[in-house]
């Protein structure tokens, strides 16, 4: 993984409701940003693709590996990686309780087996 959020950086994504995320194309410029749920979990940010692996802002991300985050007025360029190696159940629960509030076929969409291959960890760069 790259660099290690700042706790209080890390404190105000997680509390925050939703994420703007933009991947960085080629020249540098960022794409239009995508508002997405998002956790914090032991240091770092996940984010999941509710529409799965075919959604536009999900390709690019994992294709380009890098990007803008805003969140709880943070505002950061990050490095996007697979979070193959992550423990899903937890995510998951997390999830879960963060979105509680949601109807539950919506946080379906990010939680469970079909999630779980569609996790990017997002750190800053």
């Amino acid at each position: 993984m790259s660099a290690q959020w700042d706790p209080q950086d890390l404190a105000a994504i997680a509390a925050a409701e939703e994420l703007q995320i933009s991947s960085r194309r080629k020249d540098g410029s960022l794409s239009p940003p995508v508002t997405i749920w998002c956790v914090a979990l032991h240091g770092f940010v996940a984010v999941r693709s509710a529409y799965g692996a075919d959604s536009g802002w999900y390709r690019r991300a994992l294709e380009r590996g890098s990007g803008r985050i805003n969140a709880g007025g943070v505002e950061r360029d990050i490095v996007l990686q697979p979070g193959d190696h992550l423990d899903h159940a937890l995510l998951d629960e997390e999830y879960r309780r963060k979105y509680a509030r949601f109807d539950d076929a919506i946080v379906r969409t990010v939680v469970g087996e079909h999630a779980h291959p569609l996790t990017l960890i997002a750190t800053p760069a």
